[in-house]
């Protein structure tokens, strides 16, 4: 990261959980209130778009030479190959660009990229778990997307698993079986991390 980042003021509130746990809903939630001055980590992926997303605004698509070309720049927070040539990873430039704006960042991503934040900003990073109520209703919230094989979600599920054995390692777990309950808990953690 460059100078400016290491005299940041800001911080960054990493979510991370299983495909389907509903870690979405929870940060669209918390972006959505003014007081937490939060704004959206774009990340970037070598996997095609998805219906109607928007190149900048979901996702940083990239082709999967132009995400290594930039892996080996050494341009990433972080980065995972999360399936063969299937690439994504949080640009240092992103992180860079939230904190110039005076914002905190807020991140939705995967399991292993949460936790490597976390260890490269131990002390400005709030790392939250959303675990789902169970593999099963997991499987039924992947269905109902409508998005996706059943062959890609069975890979997802397998993937669950092990993404649920490192909740531990996250700073707090919040337990995703009520979402009304999960959004007052995730806002109430997040408003305690930031106070000065």
């Amino acid at each position: 990261m460059t100078q400016q980042t290491n005299n940041h003021t800001g911080k960054l509130i990493v979510f991370s959980a299983p495909s389907g746990s509903g870690k979405t809903t929870i940060v669209r939630h918390l972006l959505g209130l003014d007081a937490l001055n939060l704004e959206f980590s774009i990340s970037a992926t070598s996997r095609e778009k998805r219906g109607d997303e928007i190149d900048a605004k979901d996702y940083y698509f990239l082709s999967a030479q132009a995400f290594k070309n930039k892996i080996k720049a050494d341009e990433f927070l972080e980065w995972e190959e999360v399936y063969r040539d299937n690439f994504y990873g949080t640009l240092k430039t992103e992180v860079e660009r939230i904190w110039a704006q005076g914002k905190h960042v807020i991140f939705d991503i995967d399991v292993s990229g949460g936790l490597r934040i976390k260890r490269k900003f131990p002390k400005e990073t709030l790392a939250v778990f959303v675990k789902p109520p169970s593999i099963d209703e997991l499987k039924i919230r992947l269905k109902k997307r409508k998005t996706e094989t059943d062959d890609k979600i069975n890979m997802r599920i397998a993937k669950a698993s092990a993404e649920l054995a490192t909740a531990p390692l996250f700073d707090v777990i919040i337990e995703n079986d009520n979402l009304e309950k999960a959004l007052v808990e995730a806002e109430s953690l997040v408003s305690n991390f930031l106070k000065p």
